[in-house]
């Protein structure tokens, strides 16, 4: 059975990158690249008329900034997955792009085959974030807490999940993918999807990474 290609629609204003990412994906076939933008007017007209499943988008575009765009394009294109990919490594735009509704956070020094990874990952609704970028979300966090304080009390959210739940939920934040999950806490694939599937409701979001982002502003670590 011939699975679809994923149709990627890339986001950047340096014509030579634009061209070189797409010879780049081309080259694979389980996605297409259906078009570009050099801006975000550009890019929500683009996304309204292609309909692509993902959108890689640079945050440093003229006039509006990636992690600002996100929004709008969310709203041209509700379906679609919005994986911002750039060169800042600045926690400050990691956030915003993941407040704003972004799927992930990809760094422009990611190899080719773990791009494809990661638009697959997005795809089937993982986080998607860059192993460097976690690490700094996670320390801006702990670096703003007390060295000595009382411990946490969790919020009513959080409360409601399982210490299986909770556990997973960590691991999510590290940008581990469910068959990763599976293998470090030895249980099956299949468990971690359905654990992760009552947190996320139990959460009342629809996103890994939504779910990573509240779960760290709340002191889950």
């Amino acid at each position: 059975m011939n699975v679809a290609p994923i149709r990627v629609l890339v986001v950047d204003d340096h014509t030579l990158f634009r061209r070189g990412l797409t010879a780049l994906l081309s080259r694979d076939a389980r996605v297409v690249v259906v078009g570009d933008a050099a801006d975000a007017g550009e890019a929500q007209r683009r996304a309204q008329e292609l309909q692509p499943d993902v959108i890689l988008l640079d945050n440093h575009l003229p006039g509006v900034h990636g992690v600002d765009a996100v929004v709008a394009l969310q709203e041209a294109v509700p379906h679609a997955r919005i994986l911002m990919l750039t060169v800042s490594e600045d926690e400050a735009d990691l956030m915003a792009a993941l407040r704003n509704g972004a799927a992930g956070y990809l760094l422009k020094t990611t190899e080719g085959d773990a791009l494809i990874g990661a638009i697959e990952r997005a795809v089937k609704g993982e986080s998607v974030i860059a192993p460097e970028m976690t690490s700094k979300m996670v320390a801006a966090y702990l670096g703003a807490t007390p060295s000595v304080a009382a411990p946490p009390v969790l919020s009513p959210v959080l409360a409601a999940l399982s210490s299986r739940e909770r556990e997973i939920l960590r691991s999510i934040a590290r940008g581990a993918s469910n068959k990763e999950i599976g293998r470090e806490l030895g249980i099956a694939e299949t468990t971690v999807k359905v654990h992760v599937q009552n947190l996320l409701r139990k959460m009342h979001v629809s996103t890994r990474v939504h779910a990573a982002v509240i779960a760290t502003e709340m002191g889950l670590f």
